[in-house]
């Protein structure tokens, strides 16, 4: 009987607890510490933070064209000396389609359907466009269409679409994304790059278009003319304010000026064909942009007192050398080491906090002036060339208020450098409005051949002719998308430093 009681007992007990653990489960099993969701704007600022370059630009970009270098082997191999370095390729690759594809994927797939959502997702779209331009314009045929859908569509190893099937994309996904902006639609807060102002959102949209159209004008003339004058018809950019800029400030750093006042500090210098350029064009941007380190015999004697930033002092560093040859110039030229070259000044232009600007106004102006000459737009090619070239000049503030320039110094720049109406001159203002923006000078030193360059006299290289055509693919992409990388060589031509772009006629 006492058995009896004792199971009767533990049954209305278990049963007390059992009817009690299912009341409560739902709130015993609700973490209400950790987020569930995410709001789509962080998740959008991640990708915009995403596409500030990578140090691959000073690896590549920076050399090949000519504005930044280093005598320095190894994992800083590249364009400095026209080598294949997979390590350094595969830098801006994992940045944009781990950071920012990753991101800009995810976000349309959960708010495409959503009308609330409309204009969050059209800044999406414009934001990986110009991530998508980037890409092929370094690497030729990538993964496109694929791309992003790991979450959303569990695809791992996303095919690779030809060049020109991108580029066609990508110029309809602009003009649909810019035409699809709701003045009437969701108010985008929290976004860092205009502060949902949907001016400066199709502005910047129609100038990325008329990027995207000025590229291809070796390979379809056609498109390009109907791209350029659409974006043109469209609205551009019309001051430094409607610049795409990405902040950065201690806690998001620059990715460039945290290289190179890290353990990089010692090893990059300013090529002696981009101070040259500037020194006889007497042009004040080299004040600006360069500092040297004056007599300086080690890297420990890079230090502020022995600094100037006078235009008179700089000496660019020659390409074509490593750490065992370099010592030549430097007696050639009177230093006391290598260190004692002209760098990107790194406590102004390049400091931790400095902008980074990937579409300006500049930029926008030197393409108009292009545009202009063929007659694809109307207004006077030396106006925009005047204005870009001043726009310029007045960006030099942003970086640092010790890189401002007058506006006597503007003007007189101006006044001594009239446009004489060559492509030659235009291109060559473009090659400097785009010091650290490396993608895009190596892409339109591609496309026109400006500036003329003298190739690069390293011996020992991998390419065949006199620059470096393309950004090789990434070992790891190698090892694990092999299949459809083979698809895109066969398209594209081999995977080396040689092989041309779609668009690169």
């Amino acid at each position: 009987m006492k058995k009896n009681m004792i199971y009767v007992v533990f049954a209305v007990v278990f049963s007390l607890l059992n009817t009690s653990c299912e009341k409560d489960f739902e709130d015993i099993n609700t973490n209400e510490v950790d987020p569930t969701d995410v709001d789509p704007v962080f998740i959008f600022n991640n990708a915009v933070i995403g596409t500030s370059f990578a140090t691959g630009q000073l690896k590549y970009d920076a050399a090949i064209v000519q504005q930044i270098v280093t005598p320095n082997s190894g994992l800083l191999t590249g364009g400095n000396h026209n080598q294949d370095n997979r390590f350094a390729s595969a830098e801006v690759w994992d940045d944009y389609y781990e950071t920012v594809i990753k991101n800009t994927g995810d976000l349309m797939g959960r708010i495409q359907d959503d009308p609330e959502r409309n204009n969050l997702l059209q800044m999406t779209r414009i934001v990986q466009a110009f991530t998508f331009m980037v890409l092929t314009d370094s690497y030729g045929d990538i993964p496109y269409s694929e791309a992003g859908k790991g979450i959303t569509e569990q695809i791992v190893l996303p095919k690779y679409d030809a060049q020109e099937e991108i580029y066609t994309d990508l110029i309809r996904e602009v003009k649909e994304a810019v035409a699809a902006l709701d003045d009437n639609g969701d108010m985008v807060h929290g976004e860092i790059l205009y502060a949902g102002d949907l001016d400066k959102w199709r502005k910047m949209g129609n100038s990325l278009l008329l990027r995207l159209g000025m590229h291809i004008i070796n390979a379809d003339n056609t498109l390009a003319r109907q791209t350029v004058e659409d974006a043109f018809a469209g609205g551009l950019m019309t001051s430094n304010e409607d610049n795409y800029v990405i902040r950065h400030d201690s806690n998001f750093t620059n990715p460039i000026g945290n290289f190179l006042n890290g353990s990089e500090a010692n090893n990059f210098y300013l090529v002696d064909t981009f101070v040259d350029f500037l020194t006889d064009t007497d042009d004040p941007r080299l004040g600006s942009i360069a500092v040297r380190y004056v007599g300086a015999a080690s890297g420990t004697e890079q230090i502020p007192v022995n600094a100037s930033v006078d235009p008179e002092d700089q000496v660019g560093m020659p390409m074509g050398h490593d750490n065992s040859t370099i010592g030549q110039a430097v007696s050639e030229l009177g230093l006391a080491s290598f260190y004692d070259f002209s760098q990107v000044d790194r406590r102004r232009m390049v400091k931790i906090g400095a902008p980074m600007y990937l579409i300006t106004h500049a930029q926008t102006q030197l393409l108009l002036a292009e545009a202009a000459t063929y007659g694809w737009v109307s207004g006077d090619p030396a106006t925009y060339f005047e204005t870009g070239v001043r726009a310029h000049m007045e960006l030099m503030a942003e970086y640092d208020a010790a890189c401002a320039i007058s506006e006597a110094d503007i003007d007189q720049y101006i006044t001594d450098h009239p446009y004489g109406g060559t492509l030659e001159q235009l291109y060559d203002q473009y090659w400097v409005a785009c010091f650290l923006n490396g993608p895009e000078a190596y892409a339109n030193f591609r496309r026109t051949g400006y500036p003329d360059l003298t190739p690069n006299p390293y011996p020992g290289q991998d390419i065949t002719g006199d620059f470096i055509n393309r950004i090789t693919y990434p070992s790891s992409e190698l090892a694990v998308n092999g299949q459809h990388i083979s698809e895109a060589v066969a398209r594209m031509g081999p995977d080396n430093l040689d092989t041309r772009v779609w668009w690169d006629r």
